[in-house]
């Protein structure tokens, strides 16, 4: 797709270059390293958007159970081309069970409006430090997501899923998720400062996706500032679709791939048609081999077998 692009002021550089003058002999390496590496880049970011409002149907076929928040996009998306406004997308999260794609749908909408897009998995360990990053006065410390995908990306409005929002446990020391109460608000989120570079960075363009099981573990205010979607599970017909596509995809970023057909039989899909989108793509890789192995150059319904025979493996020691 043809896009528009324009560029965005997403930090001051003297803001910067004052910082790094101030800094003493003695500081964070790291933080020394971070301040150059902003100055040689310049805060100048593109901030892109489609020049047309784009056709949907391929990506609801693709994506047949998020109906809703593709044609949210659209709107916004629509709202936008015909002015010299950049696009503006409420804050969103999908809400469903794994293996569903939520993911990839946060993927598959970064392509469509041409940008980057980041992950920030809010079940690590290191989840509060995840999105602020951590002070330099710490050891081991460093930026946050945010900050990184801002400063060493080169897009003003990127895609950031804050995957499995509803992991991050909280406690009395910090709050994983207290960034976002700035992060998500346009007005505030321009002025966002990261705890390990200290320097204000405008986030108010990024695209938030955020992903979770359950909603009832989320603060009442973080839910505030999100469209909430109810993702189901796709039915059998758009789990097959899910199949062509994944299949297609997996032939054709291999260079082995052009021994194979361009499409599933029947008896394949029906194979795939009972499973998870996320168990689908494992057994498409996985079957690939075994076709392969077995002297073929077509995808048999047994080639998926492996999906009912999962090996566990005891581990002990000798006697």
């Amino acid at each position: 797709m043809i896009a528009v692009a324009a560029y965005k002021s997403v930090y001051a550089v003297d803001e910067v270059e004052r910082k790094l003058k101030s800094l003493p002999a003695e500081s964070h390496e790291q933080l020394r390293h971070t301040y150059t590496r902003m100055i040689e880049a310049g805060g100048q970011r593109l901030a892109i958007k489609p020049a047309h409002v784009p056709d949907m149907e391929a990506l609801q076929q693709e994506l047949p159970n998020f109906g809703e928040p593709l044609e949210d996009i659209r709107r916004a998306v629509a709202l936008a081309v015909d002015s010299r406004d950049a696009i503006e997308v409420t804050p969103m999260l999908l809400l469903g069970e794994p293996g569903i794609g939520k993911t990839h749908f946060a993927r598959r909408v970064a392509a469509l409006l041409g940008t980057s897009w980041a992950l920030a998995p809010m079940n690590a360990l290191t989840a509060g430090w995840i999105l602020s990053g951590s002070s330099s006065q710490w050891k081991g410390s460093r930026p946050g997501k945010v900050f990184e995908t801002l400063v060493q990306g080169e897009f003003a409005n990127p895609v950031v899923v804050i995957d499995e929002i509803d992991k991050a446990s909280s406690n009395v020391q910090y709050d994983p998720l207290g960034a976002l109460y700035s992060l998500l608000e346009h007005d505030t989120a321009q002025h966002f400062t990261d705890e390990f570079a200290e320097v204000p960075i405008d986030c108010s363009a990024v695209v938030w996706v955020a992903t979770a099981n359950d909603a009832s573990t989320i603060p009442d205010p973080i839910l505030n500032r999100l469209n909430v979607y109810e993702i189901d599970p796709p039915d059998e017909a758009g789990r097959r679709a899910i199949a062509v596509r994944l299949y297609r995809d997996v032939r054709e970023s291999h260079d082995w791939g052009g021994a194979f057909p361009e499409a599933l039989s029947d008896a394949a899909l029906d194979a795939l048609a009972h499973v998870s989108p996320r168990e689908m793509r494992r057994l498409v890789n996985g079957a690939f081999g075994a076709a392969k192995v077995a002297g073929r150059h077509e995808l048999l319904p047994q080639d998926f077998a492996r999906a009912n025979t999962r090996r566990r493996t005891r581990i002990g020691f000798m006697q």
